[in-house]
């Protein structure tokens, strides 16, 4: 039979220990008002026998400010978001915050679920990476209520709040043009759905390359779908069926970097293309070959993000600050494969 469990200690349970009121208890828990030196050590020696342990929230909640901060991301267990929440917790729990996070899953209406709860359970303030067709006027009202907000990853357009980005269409571009360096003009190009903005600017990033080597645009080699719907698998046969296939892939992010590699290892064509991917992912430099990518920083985005947040609450009106962050070409291998050669 289990032990009922034990009910956590008051500062009722520590003045009845300690032979003292409960005021006299605040007073050494908050650090405020004379206590004698007697009375101090029979508090703090009731405190540490009884594990009594201060109610931050309660406490925060009496002085109208609550150290907490929200985080709304579009999939907290994408490797991408979840090195960027890592960094926005670090730089949190520095300035003694506690980070609420969550998932938006692409949905407007969840995201703003998400955002009225951690609103009405007092967040001092918002960073988050914006579902497509989020509601701009619902966080407008928001910001004009008195909550700070940072945009990570994507922009909402019309909203004048802090912005920190990576230099997504650049990226795609170096990527593409690194393709065309060894030798490739049929380049695949796999992108998220194109009302996603980071895929709609890393599209037009690999686009200004092949203009740029004067390629023609070929739409046939242009996928804009989520790499989790159920067609992926029929979308990149039609794509590797064509009369004249690619001989290069560029997948537009991580996930369907991972889609693509199992597809290429189930079903060729033999020899394998050359592939290249923006957001570097995990065992990717442990393939044979290793993994192409275009690396983005997401360490950097979540840290400069909580510390532009904080600033915000903490007082600072000076203006809104546009921050893009510069991507970096890791070659590996897969992406210095010379073409163009004949798939089988």
């Amino acid at each position: 039979m289990t032990s009922p469990q034990r009910a956590r200690a008051t500062m009722s349970d520590v003045a009845a220990a300690s032979g003292v009121s409960p005021k006299t208890v605040s007073r050494v828990v908050n650090g405020v008002g004379y206590v004698s030196a007697e009375t101090l050590e029979a508090v703090r020696t009731a405190i540490d026998q009884l594990g009594f342990r201060r109610n931050e929230f309660a406490r925060q909640l009496r002085q109208g400010t609550t150290a907490t901060i929200g985080l709304v991301l579009e999939d907290v267990a994408d490797p991408f978001y979840s090195v960027l929440s890592r960094a926005v917790e670090d730089v949190a729990l520095a300035q003694d915050y506690l980070l609420l996070s969550a998932s938006s899953a692409e949905d407007p209406t969840r995201s703003r679920r998400i955002i009225e709860s951690f609103s009405s359970r007092g967040a001092a303030g918002l960073i988050i990476a914006p579902a497509t067709d989020t509601d701009s006027a619902f966080l407008r009202a928001e910001l004009d209520a008195g909550c700070s907000m940072v945009f990570v990853d994507r922009p909402v357009p019309g909203i004048r709040a802090d912005t920190v980005l990576a230099d997504n269409r650049g990226g795609a571009a170096a990527g593409t043009q690194h393709l065309i360096a060894r030798g490739h003009r049929r380049i695949a190009f796999f992108g998220d759905s194109a009302s996603v903005y980071t895929a709609t600017e890393r599209l037009a990033g690999y686009r200004d390359a092949l203009t740029t080597a004067g390629i023609e645009h070929d739409d046939r080699l242009v996928v804009m779908a989520p790499p989790h719907a159920d067609a992926t698998a029929a979308l990149i046969d039609t794509v590797q069926k064509l009369d004249d296939p690619p001989t290069a892939i560029f997948a537009g992010n991580n996930r369907w970097s991972v889609v693509l590699l199992r597809y290429l290892k189930e079903h060729g064509p033999r020899p394998l293309p050359a592939f290249l991917g923006f957001d570097d992912f995990e065992l990717s430099d442990v393939l044979d070959p290793g993994i192409t990518v275009i690396a983005q920083d997401p360490a950097a985005m979540g840290q400069l993000a909580a510390e532009l947040l904080l600033r915000r609450v903490s007082g600072d009106d000076r203006p809104t600050q546009h921050i893009q962050l510069e991507t970096r070409l890791i070659a590996r291998g897969s992406g210095e494969i010379a073409g163009p050669f004949n798939s089988s």
